[in-house]
């Protein structure tokens, strides 16, 4: 069966999202997408990498998703911005008006000198199978933190609806939603949309107290409860994680304390082999006086 289309093409479909279609848009009853930015970080002058990411995709599908990151162009600015799994849909492919051999229906645009990626993917296809399915990585985001950045400087990643006018119509406001949903004939279905800001920390230098996973200067079963959150709950405790008592890159130095690197010929156990549950056994091990040091 051939595939019907509901627009012609990624652009049409683009300007049905910005509400020109005279039909007003009707809200997906108890449906809300969650959008998630990661946080990561990176020294200054060296390049970080954070996901952005769908959760609760509904079983309809998102025929249109259409929105942007900010950040301050001061503290970072974005490299490259990648199309994640999830939009890996085969609309490209299937609709010839995606672009020349099956181009990707995802795009990003980054303004650095603004402080925002803009990001998107679109189909004019109407079959739903087409559409974002699943929940995953959206997008992968590459940027580089600026020379000049303080350590501990902390970059907001904010998720924001794109900033351009809401209509085609001369004198229109402001877009003020981000745009997630899909068309049932020339009506808009729109999804509510929660969103879950990232960061990045502009770290500084990983030597301080062996130990000291959580930084306060000292050493106590803080840090041990601090690494066994991070092996267990990574996404929230891990380095970059979204609590803000998580892991960071010096945390993680200080408290690698046992266990040798990779490839290591003498065997000291002092660390450089990473976080595992070694390394709070041996905090233990020094709180209870087993051991003489770190």
């Amino acid at each position: 069966m051939k595939t019907k289309k509901v627009v012609v093409g990624a652009i049409a479909a683009t300007m049905l999202s910005l509400s020109v279609c005279p039909i007003a848009p009707a809200v997906a009853a108890g449906e809300t997408v969650q959008i998630s930015v990661s946080s990561a970080e990176a020294k200054a002058g060296e390049q970080f990498t954070v996901n952005v990411s769908l959760s609760d995709v509904p079983s309809a599908g998102i025929q249109i998703l259409d929105f942007g990151v900010a950040y301050d162009p001061t503290l970072i600015t974005i490299d490259s911005g990648t199309a994640g799994e999830v939009t890996d849909t085969g609309a490209g492919s299937a609709d010839p008006t995606g672009g020349s051999n099956g181009a990707s229906v995802f795009q990003s645009s980054i303004h650095n000198d603004e402080g925002s990626v803009s990001l998107l993917f679109t189909t004019g296809l109407e079959d739903s199978s087409y559409w974002l399915k699943k929940d995953g990585v959206f997008c992968t985001i590459t940027g580089t933190v600026a020379s000049t950045a303080a350590e501990n400087t902390v970059a907001d990643l904010k998720i924001i609806p794109v900033d351009r006018a809401a209509t085609d119509q001369a004198g229109a406001s402001q877009n003020d939603s981000i745009s997630c949903g899909y068309f049932n004939g020339t009506t808009k279905v729109s999804y509510e949309v929660k969103t879950n800001d990232g960061k990045v920390t502009v770290a500084g230098d990983k030597t301080g107290l062996r130990g000291d996973a959580d930084r306060n200067g000292s050493v106590a079963m803080n840090d041990v409860v601090l690494i066994m959150q991070s092996i267990s709950n990574k996404d929230k405790y891990g380095i970059g994680g979204a609590d803000d008592n998580a892991l960071t890159l010096e945390g993680a130095a200080n408290a690698d304390v046992a266990g040798d690197p990779a490839g290591a010929t003498t065997k000291a156990d002092k660390g450089g082999d990473g976080i595992s549950v070694n390394d709070a056994l041996r905090i233990q091990q020094f709180l209870l006086e087993l051991i003489p040091e770190l």
